[in-house]
């Protein structure tokens, strides 16, 4: 009977220990979290609610008012430029993923290829720009897109551009930033998952006499699918919300989603609209994240890919 006593007070002790153990090491993560992220989202929820003051700053009576605006109903009738911005926003975001897939694939590939002292090196230089802050490199390609500069003179000569325009400010200055600001995102998931490649399934294909893309589509492909998708939801996700880069490489003229909703909490001066425009990126977001998942488990072959 004594001992039956004592076991449970020594499992309590150790409970106690692994709970305090826990708290430890979670609690300062969870409280930036909450600080940092969940409050920020409920007071912006709570934000687009709400009707827009005379200076723009948000003020009872509860309204959707914001949300009608983002749809472009406004007090002249329906306008579609909201919906453009949102057009604009995916299709800059669909295409500068994808160009960044078709970049990062051949670059994680060589890099594996190469013999493993020069790897490290290797994803230094990938990483290397990156850590320039990002108004800085935007400002890099200002500078390189200009009219006048190699860049603009040989497009020019293609008949691309009209004399002295320059690339910038353009779509394809846009395309071009976003690619290479987000290049590295991409790289590093695919290395990763490069490296862990089994040779033996790309070379039984080659023996069965399989083109270079069907090799591809069917040995390298999956095998590479978790760090591809994870590359997709690195840089498409930041992509469709960037600010920075439509900003200054689209000269204002391409306005992207975060550039709406970054005007109206500064000179648009409509706070509840620019919450709700943050809404619909949030929503955005988690469909975007759903979908990747119910893709990844379908070309995965009916094994669930964890992003």
């Amino acid at each position: 009977m004594a001992y039956t006593g004592v076991m449970p007070s020594a499992r309590s002790r150790a409970m106690v220990r692994e709970a305090r153990h826990l708290l430890f090491t979670v609690a300062p993560g969870a409280v930036w979290i909450v600080i940092f992220l969940v409050l920020p989202g409920a007071y912006l929820m709570g934000v687009a609610f709400m009707t827009n003051g005379p200076y723009g700053l948000p003020e009872m009576p509860l309204s959707l008012e914001s949300f009608k605006r983002l749809a472009g109903f406004g007090f002249l009738g329906w306008s579609p430029g909201n919906l453009y911005t949102l057009l604009r926003s995916l299709w800059q975001t669909a295409v500068s993923t994808g160009l960044v897939v078709l970049v990062a694939y051949p670059i994680a590939y060589y890099i594996t290829t190469c013999r493993e002292k020069w790897r490290p090196i290797m994803l230094l230089l990938v990483v290397v720009p990156s850590w320039t802050n990002q108004v800085i490199r935007t400002f890099g390609w200002m500078n390189l897109l200009a009219p006048g500069t190699p860049l603009s003179g040989l497009a020019e000569g293609l008949g691309l551009i009209a004399p002295n325009m320059g690339l910038y400010p353009s779509s394809f200055a846009v395309t071009l930033g976003l690619v290479y600001n987000f290049l590295p995102f991409m790289v590093l998931p695919l290395y990763a998952a490069f490296e862990k490649l089994d040779t033996a399934q790309v070379e039984a294909a080659q023996d069965l006499f399989a083109s270079p893309v069907r090799a591809f589509w069917h040995a390298v492909f999956p095998q590479t699918l978790p760090g591809l998708l994870a590359g997709i939801v690195l840089v498409a996700i930041p992509a469709f919300g960037m600010y920075v880069i439509p900003e200054l490489l689209g000269g204002g003229k391409g306005m992207m989603l975060g550039n709406l909703v970054a005007t109206q909490f500064s000179g648009g001066a409509n706070w509840p609209l620019g919450a709700a425009g943050a809404i619909l990126m949030l929503i955005a977001t988690f469909i975007g994240l759903f979908a990747m998942r119910r893709i990844g488990k379908r070309l995965g072959g009916g094994e669930e890919v964890v992003i």
